[in-house]
């Protein structure tokens, strides 16, 4: 297939490269050319690629600049997704989106299913809901991915922040009252191309199986507070020096921010399994994966 794949420079979409060209065409444009917050550009572009599949993992994600920036983040997230998915259904092209566990409002214990009602309580999850909307109206062979608490070895996360603020602060104070799955870009990308190749032939059936709809994380759950003490632990197993000697809890109310986050993220993967046949690893073992793999990038950029 030849697969136009958005946002590479991102977490998912970079993790997903290097999976997909092992098999597949991959058309990977910089933003520079292929930019989404420039909609009205986008199909022309797309009349150039000619793709066979568009997966769209590219988004603004910036959660609380999003409440000053409304219609930059309305424009990436839901105008854009809407022009890839008329120009895919106007051209019979199967399209994977990714959205989020933003577009649920938190509430209650239990774990969120895809068909639960929407209710995002910030400008970034009701964005991202407006592009899910986009891309289920216009009619195009589709998956929507939703995934949360998303980090990888590299980029702009929350393990990274944790393990440079464990290295320059005598403790840290982390909310221990909202709760979800933290999942690595390598989770979501290796999960998505194993549902691709279980029918390569005729996408949109394999898409249809998931009611084109399914929430992808990796497998159990903690809290922002239960993330931050693992990854310290973690630190500290590996004989990294920290100045951080506790990760104390605190409650969102003390930890006051732009936007308002959803305290229960936590996502059902009971479609993912049934229809995949799918079972994302425990995230605590992802994160001793993901700690390794951020060593192993700072010593070949030391020795470097």
């Amino acid at each position: 297939m030849r697969i136009l794949l958005t946002g590479t420079q991102g977490q998912v979409g970079g993790a997903l490269l290097p999976l997909l060209r092992d098999k597949h065409e991959v058309v990977a444009p910089a933003l520079e050319e292929f930019d989404l917050s420039k909609p009205e550009s986008l199909a022309g572009k797309l009349e150039a690629f000619k793709p066979d599949l568009i997966i769209n993992p590219a988004a603004y994600t910036a959660v609380d600049k999003a409440e000053d920036e409304e219609a930059l983040a309305f424009l990436i997230n839901g105008d854009a997704p809407a022009v890839l998915a008329r120009w895919a259904a106007a051209h019979g092209v199967p399209l994977v989106h990714f959205s989020t566990d933003y577009v649920f409002d938190g509430s209650g214990g239990r774990l969120w299913r895809e068909d639960d009602p929407t209710g995002p309580l910030s400008v970034y999850g009701r964005s991202k809901l407006a592009g899910e909307s986009a891309v289920r109206s216009a009619g195009c062979a589709h998956l929507v991915v939703r995934t949360a608490w998303v980090y990888a070895a590299q980029g702009a996360n929350f393990m990274r922040t944790m393990i440079r603020l464990a290295k320059e602060r005598e403790s840290l104070r982390v909310v221990a009252d909202q709760f979800g799955t933290p999942t690595t870009a390598r989770t979501i990308a290796s999960a998505l191309v194993e549902i691709l190749r279980k029918g390569e032939a005729d996408l949109p059936d394999v898409f249809a199986r998931a009611k084109g709809l399914v929430h992808l994380t990796n497998s159990g759950s903690t809290s922002w507070h239960g993330f931050a003490s693992a990854i310290v632990e973690g630190l500290r197993s590996r004989g990294v020096p920290l100045k951080a000697a506790e990760v104390l809890p605190i409650a969102t109310k003390d930890y006051p921010t732009r936007a308002t986050r959803p305290a229960n993220s936590r996502l059902d993967l009971s479609r993912l399994k049934e229809a995949y046949s799918v079972e994302p690893p425990m995230w605590e073992n992802c994160l001793s994966e993901e700690l390794d793999d951020f060593f192993a990038l700072e010593r070949g950029a030391s020795e470097s």
